[in-house]
């Protein structure tokens, strides 16, 4: 019996052992994320990257930038208007969200707004049957893979209200409902703070317009020189900070404030709102058309998308359609260039052909957060993420090549911003030799640099808000690239 219970004992503890080898180790939890983290709406906006605003209206057919107000809608006759013209060539440039400018500064409506007779209504186009606005949705309904967003002008220089303050907020109030209520849904409204010089005193009632935005459509982004989901960049060159912070201090902000444009433009690293930049430039000198202006050149955009995209903002281009009421065929064709160039540079990533090691990883070999995390396809929710060894503070992410070397001109570096934006200062470093001196990253840093033929590349995070996240790192050629 003594022998039965002995050998009883031996295979329970045989299979106790087993149970305990067999059992899978625990997996390692994602860091605690930083403060400010972004929404849903705007996470899905900084993944668009490049965004097109439409400027069109009376100034179209009046050579103007500026309208007086003083139009007779009779001028306004696109014979040829075609939406869905719009809508491809926007595609066919890799772009998701158009911006329509329902109404500009002079206060001419493109759509058939009941609260005024200053619209298309009163126009020659379809017999004042027209709508442009619905036409420009539904082309983008159509389409699909685009959205839609819409530019109200709080500046009106036709409508006799402007000036007084209640009644002119409550005609405004009308339109935006009207545009909200009638033409689905909108996934970015445009707000700015212009003024007539006449009426510096007029106030724009910003916190009951967004409050009505938010009743109508809670998915939207609103966006102004301050926010609430998208802010300005503080110029309309296109150009972002060297240093580009999507967090910011609401508080210290305010719609057409001069006195914060250096603020806009580089963010807070200390801000306690995520509140990141666009970065609004036109593919011509002005806003909208002109036939005497041509698109610019297709350095010249790739310079921008650079210094907007590839400092952590999205680029919105602007794009006018002409008298015709179609975007002109050189603006079309630039913007086919552009998106090939785009392509060329970026669709293949030398990295790829790299072995990929770092200064240590969160939880360990196997534990999910290797480095291997920054060379596949998801940029976001996958990431290199190093052990949290106290005091230290640099940590590094280094590509190697098993043969030769690799020649590029691009290093491009994005973090998990999902969990916050924490990159402070960053150096990279080629075969031993500094070439760069960074400091914010965010959802993407483009860094180019003259041609390097090199062996190893190695990205050391200098300082961080927190452990630093990379979710991905990539080598890469531009053919367009001329330093000299």
């Amino acid at each position: 019996m003594a022998k039965f219970w002995c050998s009883l004992w031996i295979i329970t503890i045989l299979q106790l052992s087993q149970l305990a080898i067999s059992r899978p180790e625990r997996v390692p939890t994602p860091p605690l994320p930083v403060l400010p983290l972004p929404t849903f709406s705007q996470l899905k906006w900084q993944q668009r990257e490049l965004i097109m605003f439409l400027h069109f209206g009376v100034n179209t057919f009046t050579d103007s930038e500026w309208g007086t107000g003083k139009e007779n809608p009779a001028i306004f006759n696109p014979v040829g208007l075609n939406a869905n013209q719009w809508v491809t060539a926007a595609a066919e440039a890799g772009i998701s969200l158009m911006i329509l400018t329902a109404k500009h500064h002079d206060g001419f409506c493109l759509w058939p707004s009941k609260y005024t007779d200053h619209s298309v209504a009163s126009s020659p186009w379809k017999n004042g049957h027209g709508d442009v606005v619905q036409e420009f949705v539904t082309a983008v309904k159509a389409h699909g893979g685009i959205d839609a967003g819409l530019y109200l002008s709080p500046w009106d220089r036709h409508d006799q209200r402007y000036g007084h303050d209640l009644q002119y907020n409550e005609y405004y109030l009308a339109q935006l409902q009207e545009l909200l209520n009638k033409y689905g849904r909108v996934k970015e409204i445009w707000f700015d703070g212009a003024k007539g010089k006449n009426a510096k005193n007029m106030s724009y009632y910003f916190t009951d317009w967004f409050a009505m935005v938010r009743e109508l459509q809670s998915s939207i982004n609103i966006f102004s020189d301050a926010g609430p989901d998208v802010r300005w960049v503080g110029n309309e060159q296109g150009v972002a900070g060297n240093t580009s912070w999507s967090t910011i201090n609401s508080t210290s902000l305010s719609i057409g404030n001069a006195s914060i444009i250096d603020y806009l433009n580089t963010g807070d690293p200390k801000g306690t709102n995520w509140l990141p930049a666009e970065c609004d430039v036109s593919i011509r000198k002005g806003w909208f058309w002109h036939k005497s202006q041509s698109p610019k050149k297709l350095s010249e955009l790739l310079e921008i998308y650079y210094n907007s995209v590839g400092r952590n903002c999205v680029m919105l281009l602007n794009v006018p359609p002409n008298s015709t009421g179609l975007i002109s065929e050189a603006d079309v064709q630039r913007l086919k260039e552009f998106r090939s160039a785009i392509d060329t540079i970026f669709s293949t990533n030398l990295a790829e052909k790299c072995f990929i090691k770092a200064s240590s990883q969160r939880g360990g070999k196997g534990g999910g957060f290797g480095p291997e995390n920054a060379l596949d396809s998801d940029h976001l929710w996958t990431y290199w993420a190093p052990r949290d060894d106290g005091d230290k503070k640099e940590h590094w992410i280094e590509m190697g090549v098993p043969n030769g070397g690799l020649t590029f001109n691009v290093v491009r570096i994005q973090e998990a911003i999902g969990l916050g934006q924490r990159i402070i200062r960053h150096e990279i470093y080629v075969d031993g030799k500094k070439l760069v001196e960074g400091t914010t990253v965010g959802y993407k840093r483009l860094h180019r640099l003259d041609e390097v033929h090199g062996r190893d590349v190695r990205i050391i995070i200098k300082e961080s808000r927190g452990l630093p996240l990379i979710s991905s790192v990539g080598l890469h050629f531009d053919p367009y690239w001329n330093p000299n």
